[in-house]
């Protein structure tokens, strides 16, 4: 918490500078209402905006909502035979793909269990999919790896409960590539991209529901990302209340 509040202190202030206004999806519907904004990135200063701008990609409306259904009708089954974790994360497979910071929101070595590193999730990962799940994986893929990519195997996914929120960490190099993309499922929300060696550098990226999210090189490697807690959850000053949100992850790997 300590850490947390001292970033919000540092970074948490009216964003004004915001990416251009992107389309809506062709393929996107009408349906349970995820936010309409006018751009769905926003940061502190307009040159951290378009140096970004290659690195940083929300596509609202990616899915539609029957693709949502299909997704959920694979996964639910598994999900709901695990229960949601909120004490620690102590599975060393997990400690490949997070490398926590400090409270100067320096890196830190990972020696052991990575406490509280998510809280309130439950996951699981995927390698075979129907077929409809799998066209779906084939457009992500195609829209965040150039052709030939060599991508990690299972797709990783994670739930996290209405309370559940992912605290500020750096995805490893060792064993993650340059580029994650991820679907949203069952709610908006907010990922928050804070600079390493520069707290007042950030970028808050709007979430919504069935959008595609692509992180890649330096917003991966020298900015720290989280997923922002229901209460703290606002936009360009506003509220986007979170829900139970499941996020279905490629990732490439390391060149």
């Amino acid at each position: 918490m300590r850490l947390l509040g001292t970033v919000l202190k540092q970074i948490h202030k009216p964003a004004v500078y915001s990416t251009h206004r992107r389309r809506l999806s062709s393929r996107a519907t009408g349906g349970p209402s995820p936010l309409r904004v006018e751009a769905p990135v926003v940061g502190s200063n307009r040159e951290l905006v378009l140096s970004l701008g290659l690195q940083v990609e929300v596509r609202t409306g990616f899915i539609t909502e029957e693709e949502e259904a299909a997704l959920l009708q694979e996964l639910e089954p598994g999900l709901r035979r695990k229960r949601y974790e909120f004490d620690h994360w102590d599975d060393t497979r997990k400690q490949y793909f997070l490398v926590p910071v400090n409270e100067d929101n320096r890196r830190v070595k990972v020696t052991g269990r990575l406490d509280q590193a998510i809280h309130g999730y439950r996951e699981t990962e995927r390698v075979t999919w129907g077929a409809a799940c799998e066209e779906i994986l084939t457009r992500v893929r195609s829209a965040a790896f150039p052709e030939g990519s060599s991508l990690l195997g299972p797709v990783h996914v994670l739930d996290l409960d209405k309370a559940g929120y992912i605290k500020p960490h750096i995805d490893s190099v060792k064993f993650c590539g340059s580029t994650i993309a991820g679907l949203s499922l069952l709610s908006d929300s907010i990922m928050r991209l804070v600079k390493e060696d520069d707290s007042s550098e950030w970028l808050d990226l709007l979430l919504s529901r069935r959008s595609l999210y692509i992180l890649r090189d330096q917003a991966r490697y020298q900015y720290t990302h989280e997923i922002l807690k229901d209460e703290e959850s606002v936009f360009n000053g506003q509220k986007v209340p979170r829900q139970r949100r499941i996020s279905v992850i490629c990732r490439n790997l390391p060149g």
